[in-house]
């Protein structure tokens, strides 16, 4: 039976060997997402923006949310608010499919020689190219709204990379045991909208009291969320002391995820 390496380097060189195929597998998924449908790409911009307006319109308007005591503009709220729905919809989706990615190709299980390992990058990929439309969309609304951005948003990249790489450590574990454990994905959904309310997303996290704030820190999501809001909006530098540490974290769950993906995969086939 074949052996497959787990070597942090055999992560990174997979990505690269295979990068024509992850290129062409993510552009068809994004394709194929809206073929048939008379807006086709046009759905990615206007998916984010009817969410954005209903929950701008529930939480600023319904239950009077507020990120600045001194402002009440609904612009402002929607944009911090827009900020981070971007993060969290990146990691929420990727996240959600993850479990189901094998046992959906048991055909490159079975018949194929196919390099399964990328399938969650295939995923995270197509997520990402829906994130960056919602990024020019936030771009776009910030310069009509109030101008230029800040030139904080240059360390945009410093950011969301670590957090590629955790959201793909955590798709190769779960890709993984939603093939022996179907039960995953009905408890990662829970997780998931568990998530988006623990999540400062529709509130600021100063709005919580002081002994309920720490609980919020716990949440790997908070972090990325605060500083994708500072950069982009506050005109904040990132907290780099903090990102080293996150950056660490990441690359270190990415190869227990990817680790833990080829050591179960042999036992993939048995079971499909």
């Amino acid at each position: 039976m074949r052996s497959f390496s787990a070597s942090p380097v055999e992560m990174f060189a997979s990505l690269w060997l295979n990068r024509e195929l992850i290129k062409a597998s993510a552009k068809r998924e994004v394709l194929g997402r809206y073929r048939g449908s008379f807006l086709g790409l046009l759905w990615s911009f206007f998916n984010p923006l009817f969410m954005l307006a209903v929950y701008t319109f529930v939480f600023s308007v319904v239950f009077k949310a507020r990120w600045n005591i001194e402002s009440d503009s609904k612009t402002e709220f929607a944009l911090v608010l827009f900020a981070g729905l971007i993060v969290f919809n990146l990691f929420g989706e990727c996240i959600n499919r993850a479990p189901s990615q094998v046992l959906n190709n048991p055909n490159y299980v079975k018949k194929v020689v196919f390099p399964l390992e990328i399938l969650p990058v295939v995923t995270l990929l197509s997520v990402l190219f829906h994130g960056m439309i919602s990024l020019a969309v936030w771009l776009l609304a910030h310069l009509i709204f109030f101008g230029l951005p800040h030139t904080t948003v240059l360390y945009l990249p410093l950011i969301i990379l670590p957090f590629i790489l955790f959201i793909l450590g955590l798709s190769w574990g779960l890709a993984s045991l939603g093939v022996f454990l179907r039960d995953v994905s009905q408890f990662i959904g829970m997780v998931i909208t568990v998530l988006m309310f623990m999540t400062p997303i529709f509130y600021p996290i100063t709005a919580l009291p002081e002994k309920f704030r720490q609980f919020l820190y716990y949440n790997p999501l908070t972090f990325v969320v605060e500083q994708v809001r500072d950069v982009l909006y506050w005109g904040k530098s990132p907290n780099f002391s903090m990102l080293i540490i996150y950056t660490l974290i990441s690359i270190i769950v990415a190869w227990i995820g990817f680790a833990w993906f080829q050591k179960t995969r042999k036992g993939f086939a048995d079971v499909l």
